[in-house]
């Protein structure tokens, strides 16, 4: 399968081969393990961490909690943790190109990407902010696996892909808020 990707965090070139799978992480797969014991201290202890959370324990509990839901449950899909997020156009990706130029974030260019192995697309909109109660977020990661709709109606799609990923083509440079 085809998709385009908006690139973010480095540059990719032509050519280029990225692979994710049960070996092979993306980058919030260690920002979830670097706070991985808090999180375990935020369950047992609630009452220390009053809302709202500080964003990156927030994602933390969320991005766990999705995978424990993803693993038990739909584990036919790509985790979060191991893959990357993609477009299934190339109208939706310049969408999500502009929101991450408009919010400052460094955005190099709109790839088209050969995908060669699973796919999930999901709402956006159904990831939710991490709490302290366990039960509620498991609950939450199941209605995003789910795919059911969200409460504002209109969806916000996200297609994660994972597998062999290969860089086909360079569709658009947009070099935007480069450090």
């Amino acid at each position: 399968m085809f998709a385009y990707h908006v690139v973010t965090e480095r540059p990719m070139v032509l050519g280029q081969k990225i692979v994710f799978d049960a070996d092979h992480h993306s980058g919030v797969y260690q920002r979830v393990m670097e706070r991985e014991a808090l999180v375990r201290d935020v369950y047992a202890h609630p009452e220390e961490y009053p809302l709202p959370l500080e964003h990156h324990l927030d994602v933390a509990i969320r991005e766990q909690a999705m995978e424990q839901v993803r693993q038990e449950k739909f584990p036919q899909y790509p985790s979060r943790m191991a893959s990357l997020y993609v477009s299934q156009t190339l109208e939706e990706s310049k969408r999500w190109a502009e929101f991450f130029t408009r919010i400052g974030r460094p955005t190099y260019a709109i790839v088209k990407l050969k995908v060669e192995g699973r796919c999930f697309i999901g709402d956006a909109c159904n990831c939710f902010d991490g709490t302290p109660d366990l039960a509620d977020n498991l609950a939450k990661a199941e209605h995003y696996w789910l795919n059911l709709p969200n409460e504002d109606g209109e969806p916000i799609h996200e297609m994660l892909v994972d597998g062999v990923i290969t860089v086909e083509e360079i569709v658009e440079e947009i070099n935007a808020n480069l450090p």
